[in-house]
């Protein structure tokens, strides 16, 4: 059995001792689960979820605190401290997360957050992160279907919109213009494909794209008229926020659910809003 470093692995408590339980570590032998983490009622037999990384003096120990970033993962962490080696990131456990000066994009501060990479340096067998995280995202093509749903990371603002890394893995594109909310580097966001280009690049947008959306989002609208008394005075001359604000759609969305359900002849159209049929 190999245990992987930086990530959680199932293992089965072999011995207790005084300072907390011994682990089956396979090939790694035995790993120390300190008392302190050690489950109420835990015994020898048991298999326990742990998460596996080095200590100060580079051993092999096991916790069950959860981190905020596994090996293979992207995370925007905040800088605990810093020192003439590099930076180190709180990452939610006892030892920080150690980023040295050759993986930052530009020097790191205490206090300022950044999004990172983590992996296992291949020479020193530490777990350490990486702000050249361009490095480590897929360069196969990604296999998305537009519309589908996925998960994002807000990456950084350009002039186009915002990067964002798609599902822990692919870079991708959020446009400006179909931006309508605050948003900042390290929000994680439900997102839609919108499509995947010829050069693989992901565009993707916080709206479900296409015609269903504008169906969905018709019905939505149609109930809430019904619920304010048949009237609302958001119309297709409201500023796009309010829209926003209110239903949580752009615009452009919110102007083809009005003509949708003017077509079907359920609403009218009135200088100072929209009223039931």
């Amino acid at each position: 059995m190999n245990v992987k470093l930086g990530k959680y692995n199932q293992l089965e408590v072999v011995k207790e001792v005084d300072f907390g339980v011994y682990l089956d570590g396979g090939d790694a032998g035995e790993i120390l689960l300190p008392s302190r983490y050690v489950p109420e009622g835990c015994r020898p037999g048991n298999v326990l979820n742990v998460f596996l990384y080095l200590d100060n003096e580079e051993r092999l120990i096991a916790t069950t605190l959860q981190p905020l970033v596994q090996v293979g993962e992207f995370a925007c962490l905040e800088v605990a401290w810093v020192n003439e080696f590099g930076a180190f990131l709180n990452w939610g456990l006892m030892k920080d997360l150690f980023v040295p000066f050759r993986e930052q994009k530009m020097k790191m501060q205490k206090g300022r957050k950044y999004i990172i990479h983590a992996h296992v340096d291949e020479e020193s067998y530490r777990i350490m992160a990486s702000a050249k995280v361009e490095r480590y995202l897929s360069k196969e093509r990604p296999d998305y279907q537009p519309g589908q749903e996925v998960d994002i990371l807000i990456w950084q603002k350009t002039d186009l919109g915002f990067k964002v890394i798609v599902d822990n893995r692919f870079g991708g594109l959020l446009y400006d213009n179909e931006i309508f909310q605050h948003l900042e580097t390290g929000m994680q966001l439900r997102a839609y494909i919108k499509q995947v280009r010829g050069d693989g690049k992901i565009d993707v947008a916080l709206q479900k794209p296409g015609a269903k959306k504008v169906d969905d989002f018709s019905e939505v609208l149609l109930q809430y008229i019904k619920e304010h008394g048949g009237f609302t005075s958001l119309n297709d001359k409201s500023a796009a926020e309010e829209i926003y604000e209110a239903f949580g759609v752009s615009k452009k969305t919110f102007k083809k659910a009005i003509g949708d359900l003017y077509k079907k002849r359920m609403v009218v159209l009135e200088d100072g809003g929209i009223r039931l049929v």
